[in-house]
C-alpha cells in the first residue's frame, strides 16, 4: 500500500469514528442527563443491556483508534529524530494496549454482577 492510500485510510477511519464518537457521547450525556440510573446495580443492568453493551464494547477500540491515529500523525509531523519517535509510539500503543483491555474488564465484570444479587 502506498503512502497515499495509508493517508486516505488514515483520514476516513478518524472520520468514521469521530462520527461513532459524537453519536454515541450525545446519547450517553442524553441518558444521564435525564435518566440516569439510580444505584450501581441499576447502572450495571443498564450496562448488561445487549445494545448498551455492545455500543460500549465498540466505543473502546473505536476511541483508541482514533486517538492513534491523532497522536501518529502529531509525532510524524513533528518528532524529527525516527529512534525518539518510534518509542514514542511504542508507548503509547503500550498504554492503549492496557487502556482497552482495561475498558473490556470494566464491561465484563459489570455484565457478570449485574446478574448477580447483592
Amino acid at each position: 500500500m502506498s503512502r497515499q492510500a495509508s493517508g486516505v485510510i488514515a483520514w476516513l477511519g478518524q472520520r468514521l469514528t469521530a462520527v461513532y464518537l459524537a453519536i454515541f457521547i450525545t446519547y450517553l450525556f442524553i441518558k444521564f442527563m435525564f435518566d440516569a440510573p439510580a444505584d450501581v446495580q441499576m447502572l450495571r443492568a443498564w450496562v448488561a443491556q445487549p445494545p448498551v453493551t455492545a455500543a460500549l464494547l465498540l466505543f473502546f477500540p473505536i476511541v483508541l483508534f482514533h486517538a492513534w491515529v491523532g497522536i501518529r500523525d502529531v509525532f510524524l509531523d513533528y518528532v524529527k529524530i525516527v529512534g525518539v519517535r518510534v518509542v514514542l509510539l511504542a508507548l503509547v500503543a503500550f498504554l492503549f494496549l492496557a487502556s482497552g483491555l482495561w475498558g473490556f474488564k470494566a464491561i465484563v465484570i459489570a455484565i457478570i454482577k449485574a446478574g448477580i444479587p447483592g
